[in-house]
């Protein structure tokens, strides 16, 4: 099945760039570093260090290698393209992480330029005020982060005579010891069996005292740092923030209310009793925070959760640990996801404690047979995967195997795959079913953008297009369901509600069984589903399901694979098209493969006839995946109904 919309067009802060301007490669001054003395064997120039998603001295080696330098300068700004990314509740983080960098900084002798502004901005004047000889910068992965960084470094690298422009110097912290990004094995299985060692965390560098004379800023408050992003972002900001800030918990709860739901809410909000030199820094205390210190504090605690704990600050992670514990190993991202997207502790650095605790509990050896505990399987396995996760999409990054190009948006802590293609005309996301990912609509993509539209496709971690529309009607001018899942209820009003998403024994093992299932016939299944054009499941597309790097979960070489399944088996799929479509009559168009082996595509469409007002149903000569068995009838329906429908709205515009 697959989904999509067109979409309105809001014209959200970017960095937009023609496709052919930017080429990303491995920069010869790729900074690995292991030790001073691996980098520099004297002192040499000044050194700016840009700090992004590195908010600490510990483990950080760039910081390393900069104060190997005869002056440093570390730096943070606050870039209103890197901070409209993030929550209220993340910024409220990042001010408190800032803090603590700064003090930090300062015990060592240094301090930490604090400004508000664009990065390249900021960036070319501070080097042409310190005469700055080289410039640090963390290597991202996220699209229009490496967008960010791309014009930071022209900007310096254009800057006039007497000045010379500085190496603009990026790092990466060496979690696994890898020569070669493009030798990585293609599944995550294989990747583990290799074994490579990981490397151990840096120890924090001394620190030359700065004897500059320079203006060190302050670190503003929650409400400053808003107004500056209000200011500094575009006019339609507030209406979609209003938009990206309302959760599809908040409006299903405040929908139930509506419907006369008569069962109670079974799980209510958290309510924790906060202690002194709480680890929970920010006002609404949902995950761990503050500097290295509290967070690796809060790590040890989460790491003895079995143990038990005398000590206030540690019996209230506990808490929070058997709240969030919603299924095996599931607390620690909800409780640690956030300081290590900010890196405020390393990913390097949470595995030796893990490690080390492991070791403490075993007589100083680790066991062949896994981890003794819960808490630290956990921790480990979640770091390791999400490194395995970052050299991927590095790699995806860099590869020419692919006949798009591959970008890189981070939700929630996850890295997601998305493609994007044409500059004009109205938008069309293209949203994958269960089982896909981007790549299967490898023939819609791009012959959309040849006829005139900005088209999306994105690789989702699971996705269902007509609650995202029903949930938030404005970001849809209509929708198109191709094959669709979802049943039709007749007079439907009902919306159960229950943030409890506890994982059952049944979903468990329903996991592990589909896992089973299709690494041993996927080939077949897929066949199974293109009954008119076999030759069109070919080696590219089951490739594609089987590598990790599609990141999603019918990837059953994903790390992350069974925690997706399992969501799927207990996530609750009650809510038929015809509630969630209401409120889009003649705003629906449904493309339906009348040979889907998968459903029964006559009575469906039966159905939704009946029930669904004045949706549109095209019948195609097809199965369950019309959409790349049979292209160039599809993308020619989807183009007549959009200028259908952008006809429509057009002349009720001129109406009013």
């Amino acid at each position: 099945m697959a989904n999509l919309f067109t979409l309105t067009s809001p014209h959200f802060p970017s960095l937009s760039f023609s496709p052919n301007t930017l080429r990303f490669s491995q920069s010869p001054f790729l900074l690995r570093a292991q030790s001073r003395s691996q980098i520099h064997g004297e002192k040499r120039g000044v050194a700016v260090l840009w700090f992004k998603h590195d908010l600490r001295i510990d483990d950080h080696p760039a910081l390393v290698a900069a104060s190997d330098h005869r002056d440093l300068v570390p730096l943070y700004v606050f870039d209103h393209r890197i901070l409209s990314r993030f929550s209220d509740e993340m910024l409220e983080m990042v001010l408190l992480a800032l803090e603590d960098l700064r003090n930090s900084l300062r015990s060592k002798g240094s301090n930490l330029v604090i400004r508000l502004g664009t990065a390249e901005n900021v960036l070319r004047k501070l080097v042409k005020e310190v005469n700055a000889t080289h410039v640090y910068a963390e290597e991202e992965v996220e699209h229009d982060l490496r967008k960010l960084m791309t014009i930071a470094k022209e900007t310096l690298q254009a800057l006039p005579p007497p000045e010379e422009s500085p190496k603009f110097v990026l790092w990466r912290t060496p979690f696994y010891d890898i020569e070669s990004l493009m030798d990585l094995p293609a599944s995550y299985d294989d990747f583990i069996k290799r074994k490579f060692p990981v490397s151990s965390p840096l120890p924090q560098p001394e620190l030359s005292p700065t004897n500059m004379e320079l203006d060190w800023g302050s670190v503003p408050t929650l409400n400053e740092l808003m107004e500056f992003i209000d200011e500094n972002s575009c006019k339609l900001r507030k209406s979609w923030t209003s938009i990206k800030d309302k959760s599809a918990e908040s409006i299903m709860m405040k929908e139930s209310m509506n419907t006369g739901e008569s069962n109670r809410i079974s799980a209510q909000r958290f309510q924790q009793k906060r202690v002194v030199n709480s680890v929970f820094v920010t006002q609404g205390g949902s995950a761990v925070g503050g500097g290295t210190n509290t967070v690796v504090n809060a790590l040890a605690a989460y790491l003895r959760y079995l143990e038990g704990t005398a000590r206030d600050d540690w019996q209230e992670v506990h808490e929070r640990v058997r709240y969030t514990e919603s299924r095996e190993g599931a607390s620690f991202i909800e409780l640690f996801g956030p300081a290590l997207s900010l890196g405020i502790v390393s990913r390097r650095r949470v595995h030796y404690e893990a490690i080390k605790y492991e070791k403490e509990r075993n007589a100083g050896f680790l066991s062949p047979f896994g981890y003794s505990t819960v808490s630290a399987t956990a921790a480990i396995n979640a770091v390791c995967s999400m490194e395995w996760y970052w050299l991927m999409s590095i790699r995806s990054q860099i590869s020419d195997d692919r006949n798009y190009r591959i970008r890189i948006w981070r939700w929630k802590g996850h890295l997601i795959q998305y493609t994007v293609a044409g500059h004009e005309g109205p938008a069309v996301l293209l949203v994958h079913g269960f089982g896909a990912f981007l790549e299967h609509y490898r023939d819609n993509i791009y012959d959309l953008a040849k006829r005139g539209y900005r088209v999306w496709a994105i690789t989702l971690l699971g996705y269902f297009a007509a609650i995202l529309a029903w949930l938030w009607p404005t970001l849809a001018k209509s929708v198109i369901l191709i094959n669709s899942a979802g049943n039709v209820i007749p007079g439907y009003s009902f919306v159960p509600f229950s943030k409890d998403r506890q994982t059952s024994g049944p979903a468990w093992l329903g996991a592990r069984l589909l896992v089973f299932y299709l690494r041993s016939r996927l080939k077949g299944i897929v066949k199974n589903c293109y009954p008119i054009k076999t030759d069109r499941v070919d080696d590219v597309l089951i490739d594609e399901m089987l590598r990790a790097v599609s990141f999603t979960f019918t990837s059953s070489y994903d790390p992350g694979v069974l925690v997706v399944l399992e969501s799927i088996f207990s996530f609750n799929l009650s809510l038929p098209l015809n509630y969630l479509l209401k409120d889009f009559e003649e705003r629906v168009l449904v493309i339906q493969g009348m040979k889907d082996p998968i459903t029964d595509s006559k009575s469906k469409l039966a159905m939704l006839r009946e029930h669904c007002d004045r949706v549109v149903i095209k019948e195609l000569n097809a199965g369950h995946c019309p959409q790349d068995e049979l292209p160039e009838e599809v993308n020619s329906i989807i183009c007549e109904w959009i200028a259908s429908r952008e006809s429509k709205i057009k002349a009720a515009s001129v109406a009013l």
